[in-house]
């Protein structure tokens, strides 16, 4: 099998959203899907785990639903997506929010020129998109700034870090959220994903390690990021409103679990309010 590039795996996010649309809610996933993805999605299934159609669909319904219910108190009218990938929510949610997608440069030029074009097909509705090409290995914070500023006065923000942790190391999760504090204000909000350190020895998570580093995707086994709950708990401007997991959230979505625990990915997703 070929190396696999970064922007595989956010072909390979949008094809799992695409599999369970039920779960998932994602309805538009599907445009990104291809032959090519298709093949790297059957090797992960096979060679990880069969449940991460479930997982992807089960974290994207999560903050799809959080976004919604914080909109519809009149909360939040802004979404910053960092690490964007090719998800859609743009797409899934009230065609008043404004939304600044983030994420590498060459993504985004590919994601842009997509979506334009799927618009003017009628394939998707329009929607007030600001698309950023950044590198968050590198500054990234004055072009951003630059980037909110220019936006008309909003009520709130919501800064969804789907998926971009697992990929960083500590010092740049530390950065990132340092520059969340200075850009947001009392009232704002960050949703935020990634994997507890307790994940480290299970089967299935020794599985993936090996499963990106064979597809050459990393050069070592040790290049992903775990966090423990202390990370966001003891961060000082901000407060965790909620906390939910794959296997806590399943349950309000009546997913069943269909493999054991220590065979399942089980991320951790974070709900947290400025609140100074």
């Amino acid at each position: 099998m070929e190396i696999m590039e970064v922007h595989e795996t956010a072909f390979m996010t949008s094809m799992f959203r695409a599999m369970n649309e039920s779960l998932s809610s994602d309805t538009f996933s599907k445009l990104w899907s291809n032959s090519k993805t298709k093949t790297w999605v059957d090797a992960y299934l096979t060679e990880v785990s069969s449940e991460e159609v479930q997982t992807h669909c089960v974290r994207n319904r999560f903050f799809l639903e959080k976004i919604k219910q914080l909109f519809k108190e009149n909360k939040v009218d802004t979404l910053l997506n960092f690490g964007s990938g090719f998800s859609m929510y743009p797409f899934l949610l009230d065609g008043s929010i404004q939304h600044i997608e983030i994420d590498k440069p060459e993504i985004i030029d590919f994601k842009k020129k997509k979506i334009s074009n799927w618009i003017k097909e009628g394939k998707l509705p329009n929607r007030k998109i600001h698309f950023l090409g950044t590198d968050f290995s590198k500054d990234y914070e004055a072009s951003i700034t630059t980037e909110l500023k220019a936006l008309q006065k909003t009520k709130g923000t919501f800064i969804l870090l789907e998926g971009v942790l697992f990929f960083l190391n500590k010092h740049q999760a530390e950065r990132i959220f340092n520059f969340f504090e200075k850009i947001q204000k009392k009232g704002d909000y960050i949703g935020s994903v990634s994997y507890d350190a307790s994940i480290e020895k299970r089967a299935a998570f020794l599985r993936l390690q090996d499963f990106f580093f064979n597809k050459k995707l990393t050069t070592s086994k040790s290049d992903y990021l775990t966090l423990s709950h202390n990370f966001y708990k003891e961060k000082a401007s901000y407060s965790v409103i909620e906390h939910k997991d794959y296997f806590r959230y399943s349950k309000e979505l009546n997913n069943s679990i269909n493999l054991k625990t220590t065979d399942i990915l089980n991320e951790n997703f974070y709900l947290l309010e400025k609140h100074n």
